[in-house]
């Protein structure tokens, strides 16, 4: 093993400018790969952590228009019955019992937190003009447990929030829109027309606009105040549980328990999760196409090496090296390019990686992102130097079985 080492290292220094070139196909092919891999994870695990702050892990809430039996059917439920365009009748959107479901979900060693929410559109006086949002009633220190609000108060507290009857945290992007700071009134006017004189205590930034521009959270009793509703007046109850990736589950046991309609973060996001699952297509299909280009580099140069010590192989052959050392050589020398181009590639693409997450990027309004959000996930490193090893292997072993059926006599005839 020794011999057939230091012979295929022979090899590779005889020609450093060949070896160098297929190394830097491996290190293009892997540093490529990794690059890609950590934008592609980052940006995905980036539009995962929008959809974890637009919504929680369950949200149980009654659904007016989930369809149902109509009277027709009732009486008739044997008759061949049609009835067209069927609408909701004027019913509350209260779900009835919620804080005793809220009681029982805590109970359940999967949840780690239940928050009762009730939400209303309203309008922000600002001077003559008014604008649309609205407003989230909360018990604010469940609400914490479920979308850590604590690292996102920009000003303010929470904490005032709860010792304030009238307290309001509202989103950076709406406290811009209406020039508001904490400790400001501000007039809030319900669709009923119910206005509402609301103290500032807080500002937030979620990093998503389309909350941060329109949101704000007050307490649950002064929202059920604000709407003419009673202290059981709830319409959401949002949960956080111990493995968000099982909230599907989770979420059609909850329904089939309480009746009321669950419904889990990923169908919530469907869209957003469906545009993360074909990047990821994308990014494996073309890093695995360099990585297979990369192969096929290494095995047209070893080919060439081949036919380039054909009186090598001839006198290793004649002076007693069998068929698998022969092709021990080539492989050899097919493993050490393709673990050092790994290697490089690695760092290589660690390097990219570093370099993109500097790059300024303008999230604008809608998004508070600074820069590209890159993944350094171990795991990924792990796979291109394995996949890169593997690559040239399979790429060099053709070459290095061909080179181990030469027949000696026939090269040394030709000499």
């Amino acid at each position: 093993m020794n011999v057939i080492l230091k012979i295929a290292k022979t090899h590779l220094l005889s020609k450093p400018k060949q070896t160098l070139v297929a190394m830097l196909g491996v290190t293009f092919g892997i540093g490529m790969f990794i690059m890609m891999i950590s934008l592609m994870t980052g940006l995905n695990n980036f539009t995962e952590d929008l959809t974890k702050i637009a919504s929680a892990d369950i949200r149980i809430y009654k659904d007016v228009t989930e369809p149902r039996a109509t009277l027709l059917d009732r009486i008739r439920p044997e008759g061949l019955n049609l009835v067209h365009h069927v609408k909701p009748k004027n019913e509350s959107d209260k779900i009835r019992n919620a804080r005793q479901i809220a009681d029982l979900l805590r109970q359940d060693p999967e949840v780690i937190g239940v928050a009762p929410r009730l939400t209303s559109q309203v309008f922000y006086n600002f001077g003559p003009v008014k604008l649309n949002g609205s407003v989230a009633g909360v018990d604010i220190l469940e609400e914490d447990k479920l979308f850590d609000l604590h690292s996102k108060i920009k000003a303010g507290s929470l904490a005032a929030l709860k010792t304030t009857s009238n307290g309001l945290i509202i989103g950076s992007g709406l406290a811009k829109k209406l020039s508001a700071q904490v400790g400001d009134l501000l007039m809030v006017t319900t669709p009923q027309g119910v206005i509402y004189t609301m103290k500032v205590v807080g500002i937030f930034q979620l990093g998503l606009g389309e909350i941060d521009n329109v949101r704000s959270y007050a307490n649950l009793a002064t929202v059920q105040k604000l709407l003419g509703k009673d202290a059981s007046y709830i319409t959401d109850l949002n949960l956080k549980i111990t493995n968000y990736r099982e909230a599907k589950a989770k979420a059609q046991a909850i329904q089939a328990a309480y009746g009321n309609k669950a419904e889990d973060w990923e169908t919530a996001n469907a869209t957003l999760l469906a545009g993360a699952i074909i990047r990821d297509i994308m990014t494996y299909s073309v890093s695995i196409t360099l990585l297979i280009v990369a192969g096929f580099g290494i095995y047209n140069i070893l080919n060439m090496t081949i036919y380039s010590k054909m009186k090598d192989i001839a006198i290793l052959k004649a002076t007693g090296f069998a068929a698998k050392d022969v092709t021990g050589i080539f492989l050899t020398q097919s493993l050490i390019i393709g673990l050092i181009g790994s290697l490089m590639g690695l760092v290589v693409g660690f390097v990219f990686s570093l370099l993109l997450a500097q790059v300024p990027f303008d999230g604008g309004e809608l998004l508070a992102l600074d820069s590209l959000p890159i993944s350094f996930d171990t795991k990924y490193y792990i796979i291109g130097i394995v996949f890169g090893v593997l690559t040239t292997a399979v790429a060099g072993w053709m070459p290095s079985r061909k080179a181990g059926k030469i027949d000696p006599i026939e090269i040394i005839r030709g000499i």
